[in-house]
């Protein structure tokens, strides 16, 4: 596991280039000398109780903007604590064994007062999980990189941690050129079967000449159930965001898709974003919706759940441009449509229409195709203009013929 590498500071640039909502931050000891270098990305996906005993599901980012106070570190123990939001932290501990160092413990704290992040929460408590990460064996004067997702999940919580470049016992005040990367991160190398000469035996004489079975085929999905979704501010007020669609995933290749029934829906309304959050049994996707007072589009998708397998994931694009039409009106596209949101997230949308801002009287407004559903109408006016042009040509033909007809009479008499 133990590499080098050109810089970290050349690293760091790079991670900051490629995610603007990465942290990057210093943590310095009492002598002011730099002893704990960061930069990471952590998604956070998770339910709380409101109104009705029922469960909504924030999904959030830990932004880049976080103070560092709480963090510490000495010769053999180290904390990096990150304070972000309206009283929202999350903290890791790493000690020294040896020559390498570990995390021991994840501390993440969430204000469930913040109504911007957990809106119409019942209740008003911080709330902490704790949890294990998977990050030891660092060896010290090292640091421990991991780009590859890994989503940690608790009661109620799920985190994904990626692009991650922490240096936790910083060495002479400076951070080291030296990488520790995690396992998924180490390219697995094949290796070659070894072939060993053997003694040639008489083949018995075959009885049975059939062959093996070709492989089963993978099955088609059916297209995806179409469901129904809209969001009120509260019980007394009227629709303010509908969303109609059937959706498909597709997570590292593998697909699944998206079942309304038994789907609940949430999210929230304003004048320049709106969300729509759903939570099936197998995953929660976060749609997040901008408004530029002109026109809107989709700003970012967010999918966390698990694959049928069993395995975990959590993917998401802060940085789309989809399904743009004039504020006022709805975005409609009945074509299947494939989008990659990332390198391991497909979408694919069937029967799509939706309007997250200015809904009026709880319907869609007038609707803006989607380039797919506007070729659809091409070919019907190319034929339509084809046959009234046809059509044209033989009435003037005949008029033509007959006053050619009525000519040759006149001169006949």
């Amino acid at each position: 596991m133990y590499r080098y590498a050109s810089s970290v500071l050349f690293l760091a640039s790079v991670f900051a280039f490629q995610l603007s909502h990465s942290a990057e931050v210093t943590v310095k000891d009492k002598d002011n000398n730099l002893c704990l270098y960061a930069n990471l990305m952590v998604n956070f996906s998770v339910s709380y109780d409101v109104a009705d005993n029922k469960r909504e599901t924030a999904m959030f980012e830990l932004p880049g903007n976080v103070t560092t106070d709480g963090s510490a570190c000495d010769n053999t123990s180290s904390t990096l604590k990150l304070n972000f939001g309206e009283g929202h932290s999350w903290s890791v501990n790493f000690t020294i064994k040896g020559k390498t160092y570990q995390a021991d413990i994840i501390t993440f704290s969430y204000n469930l007062s913040d109504t911007a992040v957990f809106p119409k929460s019942a209740v008003n408590d911080t709330l902490t999980v704790n949890v294990k990460p998977q990050i030891a064996d660092v060896v010290v004067d090292t640091c421990y990189s991991c780009k590859s997702k890994d989503t940690i999940e608790a009661e109620s919580v799920n985190q994904t941690l990626w692009n991650v470049l922490i240096q936790a016992f910083v060495i002479n005040n400076s951070t080291s050129e030296n990488i520790t990367s995690c396992a998924a991160d180490v390219p697995i190398t094949p290796v070659t079967p070894t072939t060993h000469p053997t003694t040639t035996t008489p083949a018995a004489p075959v009885t049975n000449s059939s062959t093996a079975p070709p492989p089963t085929p993978t099955p088609t999905l059916p297209t995806p159930t179409t469901g129904e979704y809209s969001i009120k501010p509260d019980e007394n007020s009227t629709v303010c965001l509908k969303a109609n669609f059937g959706l498909r995933i597709s997570v590292n290749s593998i697909e699944m898709n998206f079942e309304p029934n038994g789907t609940t829906s949430s999210g929230s309304c304003g004048v320049n974003s709106s969300q729509l959050v759903l939570t099936s049994n197998a995953m929660t996707i976060m749609l997040t919706f901008a408004n530029d007072s002109k026109k809107f589009h989709l700003h970012a998708l967010n999918v966390t759940g698990k694959t049928s397998s069993g395995v975990a994931f959590s993917e998401a694009n802060t940085n789309l441009s989809l399904w743009e039409a004039p504020v006022g009106s709805s975005y409609m596209c009945n074509k299947e449509q494939n989008y990659t949101i990332t390198g391991l997230l497909a979408l694919y949308t069937f029967d799509l229409r939706v309007q997250p801002f200015g809904v009026n009287k709880g319907v869609f407004s007038t609707a803006e195709d989607c380039q797919a559903d506007a070729e659809n109408f091409i070919v019907p006016i190319a034929v339509g203009v084809a046959l009234l042009v046809l059509i044209l040509i033989v009435l003037l033909a005949y008029f033509i013929g007959r006053k050619r007809n009525m000519a040759s009479s006149y001169e006949t008499l």
